[in-house]
């Protein structure tokens, strides 16, 4: 990128968010003037303009904006490489794998067969719920992640482990609980659960409206809910219906929700994933343990 400097990328995404040069240099901690230099140099660099300055308003240029999700994924790259080699430095470090909630079960078989082999690192697991495991990966704070539909994958390596299909969780007495199967269609205007903050991929995703080459079933947003377990207790208490894995609904049989099939709806897959082009064995030790665990068809025991 016409030499670049890290340093240079992480003003630019700093003016680009706070659209404003004094507010960016107190977030970086250095005085304005220099900020403005570096930009200014950035730009003769790139050979574009990314800024329109007046006394009064900062705002991106078009060619600004096209570069802007670029400059974020760069810097959070490089700042998740720099955590992972820090902690390289300090020794022997624990092998650090993410996975959100409904799939720690999962996890634990993995670490058994990870650590079966002597010599092999210690595992820190660490459970997110709706957290994107991915995410911390991105930031150097996890090595490896298991990762459920749906996920962005977007600069890392992964492996599909395993697909289930996915099932509605309707309260007991609910009009369709009695039916045999079911389709998107049925369960128009009905109320789902939500996760603050998701993103709109995700928000289809978990109300059946992620396959745009089927019809769009509207639906009522409700509850908010922190994770899969939570969504099925909204289902219990009657506020919501909801998407869940058939894992999930076959750990969590209650009396007043009932689990229906659905002929409709896309699968929930797991992979395992890892930063892009890793090569450190003990990433490598557990990627094949996972592959392993998902050949002998144990992902549900």
């Amino acid at each position: 990128m016409n030499n670049v400097e890290i340093r240079e990328l992480r003003y630019f995404v700093s003016v680009a968010e706070e659209l404003s040069f004094s507010r960016a240099a107190e977030r970086l901690g250095i005085a304005q003037p220099p900020l403005s230099r570096s930009i200014r140099r950035l730009e003769a660099k790139l050979g574009l303009r990314l800024f329109d300055r007046t006394t009064r308003l900062v705002s991106l240029t078009p060619e600004a904006e096209e570069l802007l999700d670029s400059a974020r994924f760069v810097l959070t790259a490089f700042d998740g490489a720099l955590r992972r080699a820090r902690r390289t430095a300090t020794g022997r470090p624990p092998l650090l794998v993410a996975a959100r909630s409904a799939d720690a079960a999962l996890l634990a078989r993995i670490r058994t067969r990870y650590q079966a082999v002597p010599g092999r690192r210690a595992v820190s697991a660490m459970v997110t719920g709706w957290q994107d495991p991915a995410a911390l990966v991105h930031r150097g704070e996890a090595d490896v992640a298991l990762l459920r539909s749906p996920f962005d994958a977007t600069g890392l390596d992964f492996e599909p482990l395993h697909s289930e299909p996915r099932v509605a969780a309707l309260p007991a007495g609910h009009r369709l609980a009695g039916r045999d199967r079911l389709e998107r269609s049925d369960l128009a205007e009905e109320i789902f659960p939500h996760r603050p903050g998701a993103g709109a991929d995700v928000a289809a995703y978990w109300s059946g409206r992620d396959r745009p080459t089927l019809p769009r079933v509207p639906v009522r947003q409700g509850p908010a809910v922190c994770d899969l377990a939570q969504a099925i207790e909204t289902v219990a208490s009657g506020e919501a219906v909801a998407y869940v894995p058939l894992s999930m609904a076959e750990r969590h049989p209650l009396a007043n929700v009932v689990y229906v099939p659905m002929a409709d709806l896309s699968p929930s897959v797991v992979a395992v994933a890892w930063p892009r082009a890793a090569t450190a064995a003990y990433i490598g030790d557990f990627i094949r343990a996972a592959e392993d665990i998902a050949h002998e068809g144990r992902l549900d025991d």
